[in-house]
């Protein structure tokens, strides 16, 4: 992934917060040589202070046998995007026509070493850490090894520890072009307001503000 200066995170916590809130992506495993990566859309739970994610398949998922031998894995998050059509991003000095479409969007990716976890109890702490992130006011029963209603089913999963090796972030979000160009696209997609153009639009602004104020965009 390529990434501008312009492009590039003010500091971790602006990642760091973003990921949080969008922790569902794909896990790319390398495969047998000759043969495409394997990719597995899943959620997961990343912890900054560990600086590692977990999460859990099944047990019969064809993954598990690519990371026996290959353990480097890249999970990717991509979210927030829209489209921007070319006469938004035209300068003041050129005919709308002339300007560039381009993508607006945020991504993420970690390069981790996966460890996979198969120990009952061990599996039951991981999932105990994916229900707090993501059910964190409760209401279904704990999970522990050996009791109702979920001990009889950790025999059908296998747990993963991703071990975030490096962290690869970006915020394409016209960085590169003036304020003036810039505030006129937040306008537009404000005008349109479709799929995706609430949210490119405050990464935008907050980013704009970071600018001006020079202070961290998080």
């Amino acid at each position: 992934m390529l990434i501008h200066p312009w492009d590039a995170p003010t500091e971790d916590t602006e990642w760091q917060q973003w990921l949080a809130a969008h922790a569902f992506g794909q896990l790319a495993a390398n495969g047998r040589p000759g043969e495409p990566p394997m990719l597995q859309p899943l959620h997961f739970a990343y912890d900054p202070a560990r600086h590692e994610a977990v999460t859990h398949l099944a047990r019969p998922n064809p993954l598990w046998s690519a990371l026996e031998d290959r353990p480097t894995v890249l999970l990717s998050v991509v979210d927030d995007y829209t489209f921007i059509p070319g006469p938004w991003q035209a300068a003041e000095d050129q005919p709308p026509e002339h300007g560039v479409p381009t993508s607006f969007y945020a991504a993420v990716q970690l390069t981790c070493t996966a460890h996979v976890v198969d120990d009952p109890e061990e599996k039951a702490a991981l999932l105990r850490r994916q229900m707090g992130h993501f059910q964190p006011d409760g209401g279904s029963a704990p999970v522990a090894a050996g009791a109702a209603p979920y001990g009889r089913l950790l025999s059908g999963i296998r747990g993963l520890r991703l071990e975030v090796r490096e962290v690869r972030a970006k915020f394409k979000y016209g960085g590169k072009r003036s304020e003036a160009v810039q505030h006129g696209i937040s306008e537009r997609l404000a005008e349109r307001d479709g799929p995706g153009d609430a949210a490119a639009r405050t990464h935008q602004q907050r980013r704009l503000a970071a600018t001006a104020t020079g202070k961290p965009a998080s």
